[in-house]
């Protein structure tokens, strides 16, 4: 079976010798040094100058919410994970969308602002995909409207934007290591942010709150990181640049074989060094889609519907429509996309997907 994606196992001695560290060491959480290692490593790595390691992916984007919604509106992206808005109402913060760009899939920079009233506190863009929003136009509508900016940037590890890391960009940004990511420890995540106050705070919020052992700082959550994640991460990190090579061939393989006179691909923002997360592509209609989807499903192929349904149709959101965002939604799938996957295999997707393309969709 040729899935969507597959983890990437590094070495299994290699995790065994981190493995032997906290045994060595007898600590499992509370922030050891294989978590303490993991975040100097990725500072380094990713030339950001504050990160908090997380236990997933979804606790970072609640953390900013709880610093910085207020209880109010929050402007925000359709075309997500659903763990985006989520997080919002989670948090009771009312969720305001704007439809997103026909072409990057990112929030529509040039609709934000008819979006904001007196309730809005924050603006929560996700970059799709890994590819980014409208960084600059975004900061400057936030700074115009003393708004906070948080970035979703899940799919983003090892992006950079204008010559710098991605992270860099907005009041706090956030990633995912989930194994479906390219980098990743097993489940996990981290926040990133510019100001050192602000780190601070973020910091006592993802642990209770604690202000040394026996003082608080203010109210807290755990979503600390435990050794266990941590010594994935360092195992898997050495190979980070392999990884995205390898993805990169996928990617080229895709972008020369597949035939978009009938479908197409995203387009990436100028200014971006991408780092081949996902291969999303779309089809000319909902029933081509779930037309080929079957093809592929029968030749043991299982793309993704992803990202699917538009968020704004969520049974606990107020819904308006947005066209955009709607009908992408409708009609992208994500491709396999993942090391080790061979020619043979992608010689086999594109051509069932080339076949199906030809032929028309039954009446």
């Amino acid at each position: 079976m040729i899935t969507v994606t597959k983890t990437f196992f590094p070495p299994i001695v290699e995790y065994q010798k981190q493995l032997q560290r906290i045994w060595d060491n007898q600590w499992l959480t509370n922030r050891g040094s294989l978590v303490l290692e993991l975040e100097n490593n990725l500072k380094n790595h990713l030339g950001v100058s504050n990160i908090i390691a997380m236990t997933n992916g979804t606790l970072p984007i609640q953390i900013a919410l709880k610093l910085f919604g207020n209880g109010g509106e929050i402007i925000t992206t359709p075309f997500s994970y659903v763990a985006t808005t989520a997080a919002i109402v989670w948090e009771n913060c009312t969720p305001v969308f704007v439809d997103i760009h026909p072409d990057y899939l990112t929030i529509d920079e040039a609709k934000i602002e008819a979006a904001i009233t007196p309730k809005t506190t924050a603006i929560l863009a996700t970059h799709v995909y890994g590819n980014p929003c409208n960084v600059e136009v975004i900061e400057k509508i936030a700074a115009e409207h003393n708004l906070k900016v948080i970035y979703d940037a899940a799919h983003c590890f090892g992006v950079t934007y204008d010559n710098q890391s991605i992270f860099n960009y907005g009041d706090v940004s956030t990633c995912s290591f989930h194994a479906t990511k390219l980098f990743h420890t097993g489940e996990g995540g981290a926040i990133f942010c510019k100001s050192q106050q602000l780190y601070d705070k973020l910091f006592y919020h993802h642990n209770f709150g604690h202000n040394g052992p026996l003082a608080f700082f203010g109210v807290g959550i755990n979503a600390k990181m435990s050794e266990l994640q941590a010594a994935m991460g360092l195992a898997v990190l050495p190979h980070i640049d392999f990884i995205i090579a390898e993805r990169k061939k996928v990617v080229d393989f895709y972008n020369a074989h597949l035939d978009f006179t009938k479908l197409r691909k995203l387009t990436i923002r100028e200014k971006t060094q991408w780092n081949y997360s996902y291969y999303p592509v779309i089809f000319e209609s909902e029933e081509k889609l779930l037309e080929i989807q079957q093809k592929l499903n029968d030749s043991n192929i299982i793309p993704r519907r992803y990202f699917n349904p538009a968020l704004n149709t969520l049974p606990y959101v107020n819904y308006k429509a947005m066209p955009i965002a709607e009908s992408i939604a409708k009609r992208v799938m994500c491709l396999p996309l993942y090391v080790g996957l061979s020619e043979n295999e992608l010689e086999l997707i594109v051509t069932v997907i080339a076949n199906a393309v030809k032929q028309s969709s039954p009446r």
